[in-house]
């Protein structure tokens, strides 16, 4: 068998063609996946740049420094975190709590068992558990006794008064109530 060095030489050519060109495309891919990745991860433009710049000019110890600095989330996780936080504040939120002693109480309850604090009314027509707050029963539409009636005007709320009780009094002009003078 005879070693021909041209051929050899010829062979080694192409091998350290088709590594370089190895090289240089994984060195393209991961510049490329760095920079898809730190945007996915950071907002911030000048920690972007410095990203990539680190691995264009470091190669592999650049990719190395990006992986030890990189932000350990992406937005999307930290998205995701946030309204898992949010939900959960929302339930602890909704669950109710005494305003005389902030323990919690059940929903149906009238009188917080703790401070005897009046959570709910219930309506005299129904019977159904209404808030305080509330001036008319949401499931019978009854208003509730002693709260302010629309279109009522004073007059038809209040008895009239007796027209003794306004009188001019001749002596001084006065317009005011009798005194009895002795």
């Amino acid at each position: 068998m005879n070693f021909d060095p041209t051929s050899f030489s010829s062979f080694a050519l192409i091998g350290t063609a088709f590594a370089a060109a190895f090289v240089a495309v994984l060195w393209i891919s991961l510049v490329i996946w760095t920079y898809r990745d730190i945007r996915r991860r950071s907002r911030d433009p000048l920690a972007r740049i410095l990203a990539v710049l680190v691995t264009v000019l470091l190669f592999f110890p650049g990719v190395l420094i990006y992986f030890i600095l990189r932000p350990t989330h992406t937005l999307e996780d930290d998205y995701q975190q946030t309204l898992e936080e949010e939900a959960l504040l929302q339930t602890i939120e909704d669950i109710p709590l005494c305003p005389g002693c902030t323990r919690r109480v059940q929903t149906n309850w009238m009188v917080c068992p703790n401070c005897q604090t009046k959570l709910k009314k219930r309506c005299h027509h129904c019977k159904e558990l209404m808030e305080l707050s509330w001036n008319i029963c949401p499931y019978c539409a009854t208003p509730v006794p002693g709260m302010r009636k629309e279109n009522v005007t004073l007059e038809e709320v209040l008895p009239p008064l007796p027209d003794s009780l306004f009188s001019f009094d001749d002596d001084d002009g006065d317009l005011g109530p009798q005194e009895n003078k002795l």
